[in-house]
């Protein structure tokens, strides 16, 4: 079975994209899941169900959905290869710009949209900089100048990645990307492999359910800001 992992910023049209590559998948006779990895809620579930895709969601609550993802990611891709599944995509959360999805000699994508400002690419972390691919979204609302000038900030960050741009109510695009995600190689299990980057790391007092201010309630890996004894 193949598997793709596609992160990106909240909002930036990660599900509508991945409903138009399977679409794509489909006229070439693949059978797709998709796992959708969310913190708190999400029909975006319902949206694949009623395209007919085998979906399974996923929720990580107060924990951090990096963390999360990767304690069941293992456990989603049997779910696929038991389905007899030719491709699997797992969906991140909108993660925050530190968060790193992406498995060392498994597809990665990035999706991240025109209007997020052009000084967005260098604010992404390992999401964007470790991705194969970045896909642009959104880019029917800018002007063609716009469209260069963000997919330019985006090389600057990540020089090897294959950029495409697809639109996510049209479709446009996503006949292409389908066809480069057709390359990625299959794989039997996820046991042994690695992250491209570490996550975000923390184990404090706040981790473990400490809603009190202060520093005597503050304990473990905690990073304070030097003020160099000015008060203003």
């Amino acid at each position: 079975m193949k598997f793709i992992t596609i992160s990106g910023p909240p909002s930036s049209g990660k599900t509508s994209v991945i409903l138009k590559v399977i679409e794509s998948f489909k006229q070439k006779g693949y059978k797709s899941g998709v796992v959708k990895f969310d913190c708190l809620v999400t029909d975006d579930d319902k949206l694949y169900e009623a395209k007919g895709i085998p979906v399974k969601k996923g929720l990580s609550g107060g924990l951090c959905p990096d963390h999360f993802f990767v304690s069941n990611v293992e456990a989603c891709v049997e779910w696929g290869i038991d389905l007899n599944l030719d491709i699997l995509i797992s969906e991140s959360a909108g993660l925050c710009n530190r968060c790193s999805p992406h498995i060392k000699g498994i597809t990665a994508v990035c999706v991240i949209d025109n209007l997020s400002g052009v000084n967005t690419p260098k604010k992404i972390g390992p999401m964007l900089k470790f991705a194969d691919i970045v896909v642009i979204t959104k880019g029917d609302i800018v002007s063609q100048a716009e469209r260069e000038v963000f997919a330019s900030r985006v090389k600057i960050v990540n020089p090897k990645a294959t950029i495409i741009n697809v639109n996510g109510i049209t479709g446009q695009g996503a006949f292409e990307l389908a066809t480069l995600l057709e390359d990625t190689e299959g794989i039997d299990t996820l046991k042994g492999k690695q992250l491209r980057f570490s996550m975000p790391a923390a184990l404090c007092s706040y981790c473990l359910g400490e809603t009190r201010i202060g520093e005597s309630y503050q304990m473990g890996n905690v990073r304070k800001m030097d003020f160099g004894g000015d008060k203003g």
